[in-house]
């Protein structure tokens, strides 16, 4: 019995899935069924049953899989502590944000962060915020900063930058001039809308609702997953859009876009910190968790 099929064995009863497993070890699944033949035929007992193409852990199996978690755990310290024990600050951790920190926050912030460790490495997802959310239950990510609050018990969050989304519009628009319009004329209006899993989408509808106002009320022409193509569906004038103006910035100040505020509509957000506390941090993550808290603080 090796640490890898340990590894291997968590993996599948987190994700519930041979097939899962495989792609987040980035094995084929023979190898992986092959991995937890071997950790059965070593306890001379069955670990994991098919229950209605869902892999399920057995009684032994969830005794196992706790300590796996441990001695994974503990190896991971006892790694850390020897590389930090020689003075260095090395390996590789997995990140995640929600659109906008994802794409225009992080990056600066690992940027800062190499340069202090330079022998750190990342692997950065980008994603909608109840999929990342769900890598970090599942212990594929380690920290993450996202925009909306998760109701998850397992999961911790700490506010670390402040942000106010706008209405955007293109600079022929008939609003361009405008500073603010009313929200019962913005309903009538073509309105490109985020998924329903994104940061930005949550916080417009939790905004709304605190005005006594309702997204169900909005012309919605379109949804748009990434960001980017919202963005450009504005400038194309398919519709208008509420985001934040961090992802706009080169459009506003080349004018291409402009930006205004809801009457009544406090469009004011946050983007949180965010892990699972029921998962130890590996040193790394933690190292960066405090780097962020410093670097973000008021």
């Amino acid at each position: 019995m090796g640490f890898w099929q340990l590894y291997v064995f968590i993996k599948v009863i987190e994700n519930g899935s041979f097939s899962k497993a495989a792609k987040a070890c980035r094995l084929s699944q023979p190898t992986i069924s092959s991995h937890i033949k071997q950790l059965e035929q070593h306890f001379s007992c069955r670990l994991v049953d098919r229950i209605e193409k869902k892999a399920v852990p057995t009684k032994v199996g969830k005794r196992l899989y706790d300590y796996a978690i441990k001695l994974i755990a503990l190896r991971e310290e006892a790694e850390a502590s020897i590389i930090d024990f020689q003075g260095k600050m090395q390996g590789k951790v997995a990140i995640g944000g929600s659109t906008i920190p994802g794409v225009y926050l992080l990056p600066e912030l690992l940027a800062d962060f190499v340069n202090q460790y330079p022998d750190v490495r990342f692997s950065l997802d980008i994603n909608g915020s109840d999929t990342i959310i769900g890598g970090l239950i599942k212990g594929n990510i380690e920290l993450a900063i996202v925009g909306a609050l998760s109701h998850q018990k397992s999961i911790s969050q700490q506010i670390t930058i402040k942000d106010e989304m706008m209405l955007v519009v293109p600079v022929g628009h008939k609003w361009a001039a405008k500073k603010k319009i009313g929200f019962e004329q913005l309903k009538k209006e073509p309105f490109i809308r985020r998924e329903s899993g994104s940061g930005t989408w949550k916080s417009f509808q939790d905004c709304l609702q605190s005005a006594a106002f309702a997204t169900d009320e909005l012309n919605v022409i379109a949804e748009i997953r990434h960001t980017r193509a919202l963005i450009s569906g504005i400038k194309k004038g398919l519709g208008v859009s509420v985001i934040s103006p961090i992802a706009v910035s080169e459009e506003l100040e080349k004018k291409e876009l402009m930006v205004l505020h809801i009457d009544k509509v406090d469009l004011k957000r946050n983007f949180y910190l965010t892990w699972c506390s029921n998962r130890t941090l590996s040193p790394i993550a933690e190292a960066l968790k405090q780097f962020i808290q410093e670097k973000t603080a008021p």
